[in-house]
């Protein structure tokens, strides 16, 4: 039985939120252990993001499906698997998730629940890293959803966590948390004025994956009578 719109928002909702807690709480924790060494800091934000995706989507999946991300639920109405309007308020309650897990970060770690960014990330290194991303993060997603979605969890969690690594961006790849960052001068912050750039780069990461996905997952066609297989 398809659980209730209320339901489904709040799980959207926590989800998005105990994902921003634990990328900004890790990653002030791991700053302030890692004594000015910015690749211990960066492990310890990387192990503790993936781990934390794998929980969120294996509790929250059977519920709303755990987008928490617009691009992911972008990639999805692209894909018919999500009606426009649900998809629209999954976004909202997003956003709104991922506020709440900043302040909630900054409050377990004694800070002003809003802190504006002065972190510049910019630039077309950074914004090609974010393209590369959240394609590399739908593909995934819809890949598993099409062929091992018992494996969608960890999927995602191995992806994002080698994504810390191998972009130039540590990548982001969601613009609900591109936001949220955006109001923490911590470890994980981004400065508000490289925000939309951001977004930006994630929404065509996600568009050009949702196509070339629906293109390379499609049914094949069954062979004829001596054709080649």
């Amino acid at each position: 039985m398809p659980f209730s719109l209320s339901r489904k928002l709040a799980a959207e909702f926590m989800g998005t939120a105990f994902l921003l807690a634990v990328v900004v709480g890790s990653g002030i924790m791991g700053e302030r252990l890692a004594d000015g060494n910015a690749a211990l800091a960066l492990l310890a934000n990387t192990l503790a993001t993936g781990a934390g995706l794998v929980v969120l989507i294996t509790i929250f999946g059977p519920v709303s499906g755990c987008h928490i991300n617009p691009a992911v639920t972008l990639s999805l109405l692209i894909d018919k698997q999500i009606a426009t309007p649900l998809a629209g308020l999954y976004i909202l309650v997003q956003l709104a998730g991922a506020m709440a897990g900043v302040m909630v970060a900054h409050v377990m770690f004694d800070l002003a629940p809003v802190a504006m960014s002065g972190t510049a990330r910019t630039g077309i290194g950074q914004w090609t890293a974010e393209v590369v991303a959240s394609f590399g993060l739908v593909v995934t997603i819809l890949g598993c959803l099409r062929f091992r979605p018992q494996a969608l969890p960890f999927a995602v969690g191995l992806f994002i966590s080698a994504g810390y690594w191998f972009t130039s961006s540590t990548s982001f790849a969601n613009p609900a948390v591109t936001l949220g960052r955006a109001f923490t001068d911590t470890f994980t912050g981004i400065r508000p004025a490289d925000v939309p750039w951001f977004i930006a780069a994630q929404l065509v990461g996600a568009v050009l994956a949702a196509v070339f996905s629906r293109w390379l997952f499609s049914q094949k066609t069954p062979a004829g009578p001596g054709a080649p297989s």
